[in-house]
């Protein structure tokens, strides 16, 4: 009998996540009914929401029950199926779980994509080429409204997001400033990722920083840290100016039942700015554009991604506690499959 590993929700989280709110376990794999397909999970990313999912909160969508497996994206390869239009043998992306063995039924649920061919690994559909890359081209162009000439302010620079927007707001004829938090992340923003300078947010006196770098002040602020950090960002706007809000992983700790109260929020008013937060699968409509820009820019050499990953299914706590630990450089990820490429 072939069995499953599951990562599984042990406790709810009180403060920073730690190994001991999740369990590892096994499970006999269950045949699959009419309109099924199973999945074996190549790769897994995580995302900051789920240590909301794994609180018992009305605030974050479908929370997590004691002993739920924890979700999470993925990418895998279809190894059985009872579905039409699921094929055995085709790569696929969307919602899987932290476990070995997935199963899904195309429903919208899933958000279930296939993998079309392409030269760069597969993991690329969890990271740039995928939900992770869509976020960043779209929350800069459709949110952002980002054009030649604009001064850009990315937090969280050197994550996921942020690792490709930089890039992207060059290849727009755009200049970009990024907020990391280490030297090491810096020089990687400067050197690789398309931003003109960086501000080390642990070392560097931020809104200081800011005023410094952009002295005319920001048409677009892409914010994916949220409290003093978009705060000190406000305090330093254009006329006209865009505040996209991407994530607020400062606040999905400490700031989920008191949350950070902006200071300088009436700059909005007073620049005649625009703040708007997003949520990336309600433009699914756009992801096919974004996917073709973004594969052209990776073939051209004008977009490089960043992964950071981690080998073993047994990972994905670690996986999740360095990503709000700030030590990831670029796509947090986890292989599960070893031979995936």
């Amino acid at each position: 009998m072939t069995l499953n590993t599951q990562w599984v929700l042990a406790a709810r989280p009180v403060g920073a996540v730690k190994e001991s709110d999740f369990r590892l376990i096994e499970s006999p794999l269950r045949p699959l009914v009419e309109g099924e397909f199973r999945i074996e999970v190549l790769y897994l990313g995580v995302a900051a929401v789920m240590r909301g999912y794994m609180l018992n909160s009305e605030k974050f969508e479908r929370p997590l029950e004691i002993g739920d497996v924890m979700h999470g994206r993925g990418v895998g390869r279809i190894v059985e199926s009872r579905h039409k239009d699921w094929r055995v043998g085709e790569i696929v992306h969307g919602k899987m779980g932290w476990q070995r063995y997935a199963i899904a039924d195309g429903s919208p649920y899933f958000l279930m994509f296939k993998v079309r061919q392409r030269v760069v690994p597969v993991s690329t559909a969890l990271g740039v080429l995928g939900l992770t890359g869509f976020t960043s081209y779209l929350g800069l162009v459709d949110i952002g409204a980002v054009k030649a000439g604009d001064q850009v302010l990315v937090s969280g620079a050197a994550g996921g997001v942020g690792s490709n927007v930089g890039q992207i707001a060059r290849n727009l004829g755009a200049e970009a400033v990024g907020i990391a938090g280490s030297p090491e992340k810096c020089a990687l923003l400067i050197n690789t990722l398309g931003y003109r300078a960086a501000i080390n947010y642990k070392s560097d006196h931020v809104e200081q920083r800011i005023g410094e770098l952009f002295p005319s002040g920001l048409d677009v602020l892409f914010d994916n840290v949220g409290g003093t950090t978009l705060d000190a960002g406000l305090a330093h706007l254009r006329r006209h100016a865009r505040v996209v809000l991407c994530g607020a992983i400062s606040q999905y700790i400490d700031g989920v039942e008191q949350p950070y109260a902006l200071k300088n929020a009436f700059a909005i008013f007073k620049k005649m700015a625009r703040m708007e937060a997003f949520f990336i699968y309600e433009m699914s409509e756009r992801f096919e554009q974004a996917e073709a820009q973004l594969a052209d820019w990776i073939a051209a050499g004008t977009l490089h991604y960043q992964e950071d990953i981690l080998e073993g299914l047994e990972q994905m706590p670690t996986a999740l506690i360095r990503l709000f630990e700030g030590r990831n450089v670029g796509k947090q990820l986890v292989r599960v499959t070893p031979d995936a490429r």
